[in-house]
């Protein structure tokens, strides 16, 4: 699986940014998916996922209530929207896949990542 992820750039504090990332391959709805984020200095953060069939998510509680994973397996791209976003959530921005029926927390669980796409938020 090769992973493309877009959509980062530089908005407001409070301002709202939605996250893509495509997916080749056909086997894209066998794999969970998840976005984490690394902000300079800082080790790599698990932010959200999503099961293989998009029943379940899960997000840390930093962003609990302001972003939303979401995919498309027909379109082999999973999405985050991120609303009210905040200065520390400024990061780069991976999306990485697991063949896990579940997603999960540590990045070490994930055999594919994207190449990242930075977040800037101005206070």
């Amino acid at each position: 699986v090769q992973l493309q992820a877009s959509g980062g750039g530089l908005v407001q504090a409070g301002g709202s940014l939605r996250l893509s990332c495509a997916a080749s391959g056909r086997t894209f709805s066998s794999y969970s998916l998840a976005w984490f984020r690394q902000a300079p200095g800082k080790d790599r953060e698990f932010v959200a996922a999503i099961s293989w069939s998009g029943s379940m998510t899960y997000y840390a509680d930093s962003v609990k209530g302001r972003f939303t994973i979401s995919r498309d397996n027909a379109k082999n791209t999973v999405y985050m929207q991120m609303n009210s976003l905040k200065p520390e959530d400024m990061a780069v921005y991976y999306c990485a896949a697991t063949p896990r029926s579940r997603g999960s927390q540590n990045p070490r669980e994930y055999d594919y990542w994207g190449q990242g796409t930075l977040v800037t938020v101005s206070s």
